[in-house]
């Protein structure tokens, strides 16, 4: 069709200011993991949500920090990397939290890029309406947005006046992905991606980054099924243990709670076999990295 558009926007920000939730809420399902932790996402992934004729491709990147780690580089290096080739530039702010040394560097390294910018104030259902005007004013000095919009990714508020918004900012152009493809990340990306999520969920402050999933196996069976064996990486036995449980208690309620979604998304059954694996030097894998799409940052 002659009137179908088509975009990219980076979905910038610090970390935990929401971006995947907001990936997932104007998407209109879970595309993105989630979780209360700091730099959860760690690689480039796209939502793909449709507005009328508009097709939408979000570029959702890691959270913006200062790194410290080669696995903390990678993820900022593919932050810079997702706003390349964007249509649009959305910076998200979390309201609450507001202006920070971390923001300002990120308004810094965006301001005099040539994309059209716009500014979204996340978590506004719990700021008070004064916080806001005094965080949109400096903001709109600064990066000079074509639009600031405030929204609950949460709860949805302001959702759809965003979503319509992007639709019609999306340059004329034929659709780049088919209308029932939400994501363009792999099933087996999306199946180590969820493992990872209930990491984080389970473990909270025990296990904070020091572990990665990785799919060693995928087979889809004659009975419509699949099989995923996958290894989680951990750095020292101490590590392990914690994953693991007593008597391995934790480890089957992580498989539990992962198959059930993996299976959820997948449309299918899904049989999950989880194996825990110290390997002190695991941030030091090339392959993991390409794995889990991230480039290898000297």
């Amino acid at each position: 069709m002659n009137d179908q558009r088509c975009g990219l926007v980076a979905v910038v920000g610090a970390p935990n200011a929401g971006k995947s939730t907001l990936v997932n809420a104007l998407v209109g399902q879970k595309v993105a993991i989630v979780s209360p932790k700091a730099q959860t996402t760690r690689t480039r992934l796209m939502g793909i949500a449709i507005a009328g004729e508009s097709q939408i491709l979000l570029v959702d990147t890691p959270g913006i920090f200062a790194p410290r780690r080669r696995l903390d580089r990678a993820m900022v290096a593919a932050a810079w990397g997702g706003t390349q080739d964007a249509d649009l530039i959305a910076l998200v702010l979390d309201a609450k939290t507001g202006l920070t040394a971390r923001i300002e560097t990120l308004v810094e390294g965006i301001k005099d890029r040539s994309e059209p910018k716009i500014l979204i104030l996340n978590k506004v259902d719990i700021t008070p309406k004064e916080k806001l005007l005094e965080l949109a004013a400096p903001l709109q000095e600064q990066l000079k947005p074509e639009a600031i919009f405030m929204v609950s990714a949460t709860s949805g508020d302001g959702v759809d006046d965003l979503k319509a918004a992007l639709a019609a900012r999306m340059p004329e152009g034929p659709w780049h992905f088919p209308d029932d493809q939400v994501s363009d990340a792999t099933d087996r990306m999306l199946a180590a991606e969820v493992t990872r999520e209930q990491l984080y969920l389970q473990l909270h402050a025990e296990l904070p980054y020091a572990s990665a999933v990785e799919t060693e196996k995928y087979e889809e069976r004659r009975d419509g099924s699949v099989a995923i064996h996958q290894q989680i990486l951990v750095g020292r036995d101490t590590q392990r243990a914690i994953v693991l449980g007593k008597g391995g208690a934790r480890l089957k309620e992580i498989g539990s709670k992962a198959r059930e979604e993996i299976g959820t998304l997948l449309g299918k059954k899904v049989h999950l076999f989880l194996h825990v694996k110290v390997k002190p030097d695991w941030e030091e894998d090339r392959g993991l990295y390409r794995d889990i799409g991230l480039d290898w940052v000297e």
